[in-house]
């Protein structure tokens, strides 16, 4: 996109809404069929590959619940990397007693591999893991875990040799319940990155961070880059995307507060998940942003240590309250 030339602009935005419009249409057919939403946010479109791969019905919701069911309604969790991602195993974070018991509940856990280096990624391997087997072998790989996230990450590796569970291995992708769904959706969205010239716009909140890039005329950058997105001048942004008025900031290090100094604003945006609508956006200055990150960061430590309790993630939330006290200008 030439942002300099009006008329390329133009034509970019309505090419990208007549896009999204799509996928908006896409989601409203699967919910009404399927009783599932946000199926454009945190890689749900991975569950739906898995879930098509292994004839499963998918559960609705995000964190916190199963992912799939089969005919026979035992329930399964997933967990997924991509041929692409820096981290070639999978991630079981903040671990506890309860969430490692918990999977003893489930019938199994999927481990799928994900391969995404042609136009329509697909589960093209996967582990299934009993849910007593996992749980019982994460009881004991924690024990001696001390990291303060508590994270603990399961290679195929591992789960071959210590386990002794075989590879599931399919020759071809789309072949469930699911396919006329995800055929129209990888389209689209290959569409849409070729034209923003951006990647993965269906991990994390990438696709919100296009669409709130086009209101404010930004480029949203890669997803590994340092900052989320650019102006026609060269200044960075970085974007908080909620569907509620609190906006959480993890992993907030010295040096990941330092490099949001390095932003002309920090915006802060409000988004409607199930009607596909930017409800509202905000803008901030970094440095009073950090400043309250690090109060709230400061009296979280605070809270911990009077409980007798250690702080395992850095890891707090700015709300509709804070607004005010880091000077959130309303731009939308």
């Amino acid at each position: 996109m030439e942002a300099s030339d009006p008329d390329k602009t133009m034509e970019y935005k309505n090419k990208i809404t007549e896009l999204v419009n799509e996928l908006v249409q896409i989601q409203n057919e699967f919910f009404e069929l399927f009783g599932v939403n946000d199926i454009y946010s945190n890689s749900k479109i991975f569950e739906i590959i898995i879930a098509n791969e292994l004839h499963h019905n998918l559960i609705p919701g995000h964190s916190g619940s199963r992912n799939g069911r089969d005919e026979n309604r035992d329930e399964y969790e997933y967990k997924h990397y991509k041929e692409t991602s820096s981290n070639h195993t999978w991630t079981f974070n903040d671990f506890s007693d309860t969430t490692i018991e918990k999977l003893n509940s489930v019938k199994a856990v999927v481990f799928a591999h994900i391969n995404d280096l042609c136009d329509k990624p697909f589960m093209d391997w996967c582990f299934i893991v009993p849910g007593e087997l996992i749980s019982k072998y994460l009881k004991e790989k924690t024990i001696k875990i001390i990291n303060k996230r508590k994270m603990i990450n399961v290679s195929p590796h591992q789960i071959e040799k210590e386990l002794d569970i075989k590879k599931n291995s399919f020759e071809s992708n789309l072949r469930g319940g699911y396919d006329k769904w995800l055929n129209r959706i990888l389209v689209i969205t290959k569409q849409i990155e070729k034209i923003a010239k951006v990647k993965d716009i269906l991990t994390s909140n990438k696709c919100w961070e296009l669409l709130i890039a086009i209101k404010l005329g930004h480029k949203v950058l890669t997803e590994q880059a340092a900052h989320d997105a650019i102006d026609d001048e060269g200044n960075y942004y970085e974007y908080k995307v909620s569907k509620t008025f609190s906006w959480n900031f993890q992993d907030i290090s010295d040096n990941v507060l330092n490099k949001y100094l390095k932003d002309k604003a920090i915006i802060l945006a409000v988004v409607d998940k199930q009607k596909f609508e930017i409800v509202k956006i905000y803008k901030a200055l970094p440095k009073l942003v950090v400043s309250r990150l690090r109060e709230k960061l400061k009296e979280k430590f605070k809270r911990f240590a009077v409980q007798g309790k250690e702080l395992r993630r850095l890891q707090v939330s700015l709300s509709i309250r804070d607004l005010e006290k880091i000077d959130a200008i309303e731009i939308l």
